[in-house]
């Protein structure tokens, strides 16, 4: 991976080193824990760092016949990281082979490649260096030079570490992002009624009825609005678009809340309700509203009762999604109500779809203000960057693309901007090259660093 790694001509070369390099990292979706950033101590090892949580890498080793124990288990530090070691050769063409060499180069200096023959020398080396003061989180952040990240937040949080990380003057902002799925959560009657009580006590609103369930979620909204939020999430496997009247949603309510199952019809209708109150509430804050849809998750019953979720058993959903997207935008457009929207599909059969759907509702209030999201989670790799940056191009408008994100929960998943911006840049270099686009590196490069930076920089006013 030398300086030249991903770019395959020298306007590529140019565009990456003049423009994008230098440009700060606006992480805008990720899912690093605030309370790691706020208490900002030294990692245990490079397992603890890079191996926790990472379903990625779990999905590998599995394939390659580790067993559970060296994933999620409790084996050792060293032991889960020789068993990713042993499965890193079996990775390549996989983006892990890049996302781990990246890594080890950028944070810890480290060229050689992983495997068991190295492991032992690189173990020893990450864990050294992550003794040091400037191996903490905060200070890997500032190493990548990270200028805001938004986390992922439940209504219910209290958002007690993104105040103390305010308050200690730490130059990244790190603000919270308002992550409302489990209040949707209506499959399971038990469960949702046990979250609306916990969102009834740190609301304190009185919940009894869909109209209270409402106000507490507004004073929530209105909490988080109060410490920096700036953004809504919403991870859905499709969209819910279907006509309801208040009383038919406050007696779905009712029901799921007295602990009866709800017919399919009435979960549609309840989660339709709610993704529109939510939407408006996003509207009237100004706010950024994101949709990652299309997994289905915890495919696997059997590790799911043992390890539970986000362990790395969801896959890409086929959902028929265009008609009650198209329906729920429309809804919320009719009403001049629609904030600026981030759509992101896990299945690249859609592509073509999205890429269309985003111009429908382009209203000339914002540059961009209905964007098609980075490819997502499995789509997050050099094969599935170029089709979104192409097929994005050829239906909309590419040079107002705010850009590429983490969506990880690892402190060393910066450098996957590094990969897109090597893919953006390489992509641009080859057009000219080709001749289809000029050689003006001011104009190319001023593309470059908005699609890096200042694009995601304006349309979220940070």
């Amino acid at each position: 991976m030398d300086e030249d790694f991903l770019l395959e001509n020298p306007v590529a070369h140019d565009l990456y080193f003049c423009f994008a390099e230098r440009k700060p990292i606006i992480d805008y979706h990720c899912h690093l824990d605030p309370k790691v950033i706020a208490e900002n101590k030294s990692f245990r090892s490079i397992t603890d760092l890079w191996l926790s949580g990472d379903h990625y890498k779990w999905r590998a080793m599995r394939t390659n016949g580790v067993a559970e124990e060296f994933c999620t288990g409790k084996a050792s530090d060293w032991e889960k990281f020789s068993k990713w070691a042993e499965t890193v050769p079996y990775t390549l063409r996989n983006p892990l082979f890049h996302w781990t060499h990246l890594e080890l180069k950028t944070a810890f200096g480290i060229n050689e490649l992983l495997s068991p023959e190295t492991a032992p020398e690189i173990y020893e080396r990450c864990n050294e260096l992550l003794q040091l003061p400037e191996y903490t989180p905060r200070e890997l952040m500032k190493r990548f030079r990270v200028e805001v990240v938004c986390t992922t937040d439940d209504p219910i949080d209290s958002l007690e570490y993104h105040r103390q990380i305010k308050e200690s003057g730490f130059s990244v902002k790190v603000l919270p992002a308002w992550r409302p799925d489990k209040v949707l959560g209506v499959e399971n009657p038990m469960a949702f009624r046990s979250y609306v009580e916990r969102l009834s006590d740190v609301s304190n609103v009185s919940v009894s009825s869909f109209t209270d369930l409402v106000d507490a979620l507004k004073r929530r909204h209105d909490f988080f609005h109060s410490n920096g939020c700036k953004l809504s999430d919403h991870g859905i496997s499709e969209f819910y678009a279907e006509d309801y009247t208040e009383a038919q949603v406050g007696a779905i309510f009712n029901k799921v809340y007295g602990g009866k199952e709800l017919t399919r019809e009435e979960n549609c209708v309840f989660k339709s309700a709610m993704l529109t109150i939510l939407a408006e509430m996003d509207y009237e804050r100004g706010w950024v509203q994101q949709y990652h849809y299309g997994p289905i998750r915890n495919n696997n019953s059997r590790m799911f009762r043992s390890v539970g979720v986000d362990a790395g058993f969801d896959s890409i959903g086929e959902f028929n999604t265009a008609s009650s997207m198209a329906k729920f935008l429309d809804r919320l457009d009719a009403k001049g109500k629609l904030a600026k929207t981030i759509l992101y599909n896990l299945n690249p059969a859609a592509n073509e779809m999205v890429g269309t759907m985003i111009g429908n509702f382009q209203d000339g209030s914002v540059p961009g203000k209905i964007q098609w999201g980075a490819g997502w989670w499995f789509m997050d790799q050099k094969m599935g960057i170029e089709n979104h940056l192409n097929t994005l191009s050829a239906l909309g408008l590419l040079s107002r693309f705010v850009g590429m994100l983490t969506d990880s929960r690892s402190f060393l998943s910066y450098p996957r901007h590094e990969y897109f911006r090597r893919i953006l840049c390489n992509l641009i270099g080859s057009d000219v090259e080709k001749g289809e686009l000029p050689d003006d590196r001011n104009l190319l490069g001023r593309m470059v660093e908005d699609i890096c930076y200042n694009n995601a920089k304006n349309y979220f006013e940070f």
